[in-house]
C-alpha cells in the first residue's frame, strides 16, 4: 500500500513548491504526473517555466490527462509519484465527457473515479502526492457548470482525503497538517 499524501490549499499557496520539496525527501526513482493541458500560448509558456524547473532535479515526467489511475498503476518503474494536480484533472474530466457527449461528470462518478485511484494506491509501493486546489472556501460560482466543478472538487478532495495517510492544508505558503503525523 502507498504512503498516500494529499496536498491542498488556494491558488498560489506553495501547494506545489511544498509537494515537490517532499517528494525530493524520498529516496528512489521519481515521477511528476502533470495533469495540465496545453489550450492557449501562456499555458505553454508556463508548462514549460515548470518543466524547466524540474529538469535537473531528477524527475521523469508523465503527462496525462485522463487516465490517473491507469498512469498510476502503470509507474511500477517509480518509488514517489507527485500528481500535480486533482483540479486539472476534474477540468479535463468534465470536458472529456462533454466533449463525447455520452455521459455527464456528476458527484457519484467522480466518487467512483476517486475509488479507482484509491484501489491503484493500494496496490502501488512506494509514495504518492495528490495536489488539489481547495476551490470551495469563496464565493459561490454564478454559473452552472462552475458550481459543478466546485461541487466535484470537493468531493474529489474528501474522497482522496479518506484514503490518505497525511493531508496538508497550504495556506499563505505554511503548511497546516490535517490528518496524519507531522511531515
Amino acid at each position: 500500500m502507498a504512503n498516500v499524501i494529499l496536498v491542498t490549499g488556494g491558488a498560489r499557496s506553495g501547494k506545489s513548491a511544498y509537494a515537490e520539496a517532499l517528494a525530493k525527501s524520498f529516496s528512489g526513482p521519481q515521477a511528476y504526473i502533470a495533469t495540465a493541458p496545453v489550450f492557449d500560448e501562456e499555458m505553454a509558456e508556463r508548462v514549460a517555466r515548470h518543466q524547466q524547473q524540474r529538469q535537473n532535479d531528477g524527475w521523469d515526467t508523465i503527462e496525462e490527462e485522463i487516465d490517473l489511475a491507469g498512469t498510476i498503476e502503470r509507474a511500477t518503474a517509480y518509488r514517489t509519484l507527485l500528481v500535480d494536480c486533482l483540479t486539472l484533472w476534474i477540468n479535463n474530466l468534465l470536458y472529456d465527457m462533454a466533449k463525447q457527449q455520452t455521459q455527464k461528470l456528476n458527484e457519484d462518478k467522480m466518487t467512483a473515479k476517486c475509488a479507482q485511484l484509491e484501489k491503484v494506491c493500494a496496490g502501488f509501493d512506494g509514495n504518492i502526492i495528490f495536489v488539489i486546489n481547495e476551490v470551495g472556501m469563496g464565493i459561490v460560482p454564478d454559473t452552472p457548470l462552475a458550481r459543478q466543478f466546485r461541487d466535484l472538487s470537493g468531493r474529489c478532495a474528501q474522497a482522496v482525503a479518506s484514503f490518505a495517510d497525511q493531508v496538508v492544508l497550504l495556506s499563505c505558503g505554511i503548511p497546516l497538517q490535517l490528518k496524519g503525523k507531522s511531515l
